[in-house]
């Protein structure tokens, strides 16, 4: 293959990899793999002279996709040039005095202040176009929402959520797919939410690297200082000479692997601000800053076995399994491959020799196969119940999923959704709760919940579960033996059918559930806002025997709550919602009390929306726009509460 079609071929493939991670937090490869394919890239511009234009070593990440308002940063936020060579950073730094720092691995920030006030928080995103999450900013655990200084200031940062923070989330989810996969896609998610009650309960913290615009400072290093008093949290750094600079990288690298935050590196940067400012940009990288990321410490092994780990969504993780081996002072012997479109591209097989190393001096991962025999079998059949598998594609990546509705592997994602707020709310039951009662095999459909008083001793017993805990639980699952016929629908987990459509079906057939599960296709697809894709759907469930026989076992069990508390105030009324609430606990809260009362809730605005409820009645949101022009009334929570007279 000549040299420009092999470049064309690691521009497809970097440049996929890159929109599937950025866009979609979904990895068709490992680091490894990635900055083995961008170095040869970039080796073979150098060696012909040409970069196209569409190469990521002069691009930054995609387009960004995402229903928050987009604005453009004054100024580009480009990457920084890398290197895994100590000596190549020592000629880097050459005589000058610089400043040594963590290459933090969250989510950039740019933080806007003007006359001490916090009015700005904008992701990086593309570095040219960010997303605007100031109000989700606001719920950070370490950022000032006023300061004393009153003059513009701008700063640039890294949202970051701690391995100790990170380990207590996925502690709390229990078992399952529901785990987060790493802190970096966890404070991604979290900072990009459309509820700030989201962002606020995930401990995240923001780590400035960067002063963009304020009091002017001679040193780097004074203006971290400075920002400290203010109330900021600046990145660990040292100052280093071309003397000491090898010796500091050697006690960051030592201290890695313990470090709370996630960190892929380090960064190296001028301490003289004039000299940095003089130094310009290229098209991609700026001067004054270069990245140092570690030389991956790899060991080669041989695979034994790649163990296939089902989840509660039926997504089946493939693990791979090989000989133990010591990385970065820890003997490692498992690493997961991800998902099939990964264990493919490494050509896995059984007995390879393999090569493994650490991600970020942590995270086990396998590098590369270097026998190749690509002899791996993908699982025809779930590891748990034996039924049919499916590789299912999304995003251009190939999954493996359990086929099987009922596999137990599911239940406790089913069971979860089941006690939920909106199902039939019964309190005291976290999914690390079901998790252990499904182990001890005392719930493995709806109908068991309610006979836990069978297991009263056992439950007991649970750490950190005493007797009241388990009368406080045993009093709300009785509670819940009278629910809403919309309520109890919503909990079955119908594929589409949340609350909302729910209560649509209720109220054209009058909350009659002996009627409403008979429904066929054609009754179902004539209700406004069910459509031909959920009616199928719905069909299909009810029609199954386990299913039915799921519903015959629960309704021995509840009655049907058919009183009505509707005052009928907003009927035939649309609304549509936008950003954060004040007054109630979460958007379904606000929308149940708008459906309770006779109107409805959309997702865009359009000349059928009768009014827009925005707490930021002024801002220049795309909906508050087209609200505008479209003569639509935005009104506040408050104006809506007293429309309902409350």
């Amino acid at each position: 293959m000549d040299d420009t079609k092999r470049m064309k071929e690691l521009i497809e493939i970097l440049n996929n990899a890159s929109r599937l991670y950025y866009q979609f937090n979904t990895a068709i490869m490992t680091d490894f793999e990635y900055d083995k394919l961008y170095d040869e890239l970039v080796e073979l511009e150098e060696k012909t002279g040409i970069t196209l234009s569409n190469s990521p070593t002069i691009n930054v990440e995609p387009k960004i996709l995402s229903s928050l308002e987009q604005v453009s940063h004054p100024t580009p936020m480009l990457s920084l040039s890398k290197t895994k060579l100590l000596d190549e950073l020592a000629d880097f730094l050459g005589n000058e005095e610089g400043l040594l720092s963590w290459k933090l691995d969250g989510l950039t920030i740019v933080l806007t202040y003007e006359n001490g006030k916090l009015v700005s928080g904008v992701t990086r995103g593309t570095g040219i176009i960010g997303e605007v999450v100031t109000e989700n900013v606001k719920q950070f655990k370490n950022v000032p929402l006023t300061i004393s200084y009153k003059d513009r200031l701008v700063l640039r940062g890294e949202a970051v959520i701690t391995y100790s923070d990170f380990k207590k989330m996925n502690e709390a989810v229990g078992e399952g797919s529901s785990k987060y996969k790493n802190p970096r896609n966890l404070c991604s998610g979290s900072v990009r939410q459309l509820d700030s009650r989201v962002t606020a309960k995930r401990n995240v913290n923001c780590i400035i690297f960067e002063l963009i615009e304020g009091k002017e400072f001679l040193k780097k290093d004074k203006a971290f200082d400075w920002l400290s008093s203010l109330g900021f949290t600046p990145v660990e750094h040292f100052k280093v000479t071309k003397d000491t600079l090898k010796d500091k990288v050697l006690e960051f690298k030592e201290r890695v692997a313990t470090y709370n935050i996630p960190s892929d590196g380090l960064v190296l940067t001028y301490n003289d601000v004039k000299y940095s400012n003089s130094l310009g940009t290229t098209a991609k990288y700026p001067k004054h800053s270069m990245a140092f990321k570690w030389q991956d410490e790899t060991a080669k092994t041989i695979l034994r076995e790649v163990y296939w780990s089902p989840s509660r969504t039926g997504l089946i993780n493939p693990v791979a399994v090989f000989d133990p081996v010591e990385l970065e002072g820890t003997i490692v012997s498992r690493a997961s491959l991800h998902n099939i479109s990964i264990l493919k591209g490494l050509k896995i097989g059984l007995n390879d020799e393999i090569l493994v190393y650490k991600a970020n001096m942590i995270i086990p991962q396998v590098a590369e196969d270097l026998t190749k025999s690509d002899n791996l079998e993908i699982p025809k059949e779930c590891p748990v119940c034996r039924h049919k598998t499916e590789i299912i594609t999304s995003n251009d990546v190939n999954y493996l999923y359990c086929t099987n509705e009922y596999c137990i592997a599911k239940t406790t994602k089913r069971l979860s959704l089941f006690v939920s707020r909106n199902a039939l709310n019964i309190e005291g039951i976290s999914d690390a709760i079901l998790t252990k009662l499904i182990d001890e095999k005392m719930v493995n459909s709806y109908s068991d919940l309610f006979h836990l008083d069978k297991y009263k001793n056992e439950i007991i017993s649970f750490e950190g579960f005493g007797e009241k805990s388990y009368n406080n639980l045993i009093n709300s699952i009785e509670k819940a033996r009278k629910v809403k016929v919309a309520n109890f629908i919503y909990a079955l987990g119908i594929p589409e059918i949340g609350l909302s459509r729910a209560k649509l079906i209720c109220k054209e057939y009058n909350n009659d559930f002996s009627k409403i599960r008979t429904l066929n296709y054609d009754e179902l697809s004539k209700i406004d806002g069910i459509g031909e894709v959920i009616a199928l759907e719905w069909e299909n469930y009810f029609n199954n025997d386990e299913f039915s026989l799921e519903v015959d076992n629960l309704l021995k069990e509840i009655t049907f709550d058919t009183s009505s508390n509707s005052s009928l105030l907003l009927d035939n009324k649309t609304f549509v919602i936008t950003g954060s609430l004040n007054n109630y606990e979460n958007r379904d809260e606000l929308i149940e009390v708008i459906e309770n009362n006779g109107g409805k809730v959309l997702k865009a605005i359009s000349n059928n929306v009768d009014y827009l409820i925005n707490n930021d009645v002024t801002s220049t949101s795309s909906k508050n726009k087209k609200a505008k022009e479209l003569d639509i009334p935005i009104i506040s929570e408050e104006e809506f509460i007293k429309m309902i007279g409350g």
